[in-house]
């Protein structure tokens, strides 16, 4: 696979999707989200963006990922701890190890075991981390050998609306432009 194409697979394999992509029914239960949005990736000199849908429960995840302007390039969906990255020629990767399986198919492990709780601001359960604060709201966090930047968040002040993940060369830039979450 071109470096090309694994950047763009990269894209949506660290999170969001979706060209025209809307978030689709029913609103989440607690635990769940989903999310739209943008992502930017750079890996070495390499450089590449598109949109990004991703559902996301404790059971299961959907992902879609598209060309800035729709096209599909890839889905990566999890099932009973099974996680499948099918790309835009219908070709299939599964494994149970997210990171095993982004390398194996886009040459990099992406962090898709502690994504979904970097994207709400907190640290993935269970894993030493290391936090910075500005006032009450998460700035920094650190795992897993991942810089995690919270750029800007909801008016609201409750969740990340831009971020900024980085490990090594690889730096990945997410701008969510819509949540749906649980309802309080």
């Amino acid at each position: 696979m071109r470096t090309h194409s694994k950047l763009l697979l990269a894209i949506g394999a660290t999170a969001l999707l979706g060209g025209c992509a809307s978030i689709p029914a029913p609103v989440p239960r607690a635990g769940e989200f989903a999310v739209v949005g943008r992502v930017a990736v750079r890996y070495g000199k390499e450089a590449a963006s598109g949109r990004v849908a991703w559902r996301h429960s404790d059971a299961a995840d959907d992902l879609v990922i598209s060309t800035p302007l729709g096209q599909g390039i890839a889905e990566i969906t999890r099932r009973e701890g099974v996680y499948t990255l099918v790309a835009a020629d219908r070709q299939s990767f599964s494994a149970s190890d997210p990171e095993r399986l982004t390398e194996q198919v886009l040459g990099y492990a992406l962090p898709l075991d502690g994504l979904p709780a970097w994207l709400r601001g907190r640290a993935q359960p269970g894993v030493p981390a290391e936090s910075r604060y500005d006032g009450q709201r998460l700035a920094e966090l650190r795992q897993q050998g991942w810089t995690i930047e919270y750029l800007a968040y909801e008016d609201d002040g409750r969740l990340p609306r831009r971020l900024r993940l980085t490990r090594g060369v690889l730096d990945i830039r997410l701008a969510i432009e819509e949540w749906q979450v649980e309802p309080r």
